[in-house]
């Protein structure tokens, strides 16, 4: 299994990002899919998730960052906008048949600096 994240960078505050991750050697639409982040000096932490048609963020980033799936591409995205310093963190994807307590499944990470 790869699940392989790109579309990180620097923007300035107020600007918008949106991460992609293509995955491979599953069977994509058996998964909910999900980012996380991790910034400096803290756990990696659920920022959101997509099962079926359920869409979950942590409360942080409700109303700013979109998640969404394209079954057919094995594609989740990302779509970050309103960024601010605090969203500055190397961003994960990840896949799970269960609670996003432990994901099946991790990508390697992709930068999102946001400067202020």
């Amino acid at each position: 299994v790869q699940l392989q994240a790109s579309g990180g960078g620097l923007v300035q505050a107020g600007g918008s990002l949106r991460l992609s991750c293509a995955a491979s050697g599953l069977t994509f639409s058996n998964y909910a899919m999900g980012w996380f982040r991790q910034a400096p000096g803290k756990e990696r932490a659920f920022v959101a998730g997509v099962r079926w048609g359920e869409r979950i963020y942590t409360d942080s980033v409700k109303g700013r960052f979109t998640i969404s799936r394209d079954n057919a591409k094995n594609m989740v995205y990302l779509q970050m906008n309103s960024l601010k310093p605090e969203d500055t963190a190397v961003y994960y994807c990840a896949a799970t048949l269960g609670s996003w307590s432990a994901p099946d499944y991790w990508g390697q990470g992709t930068q999102v600096t946001v400067s202020s």
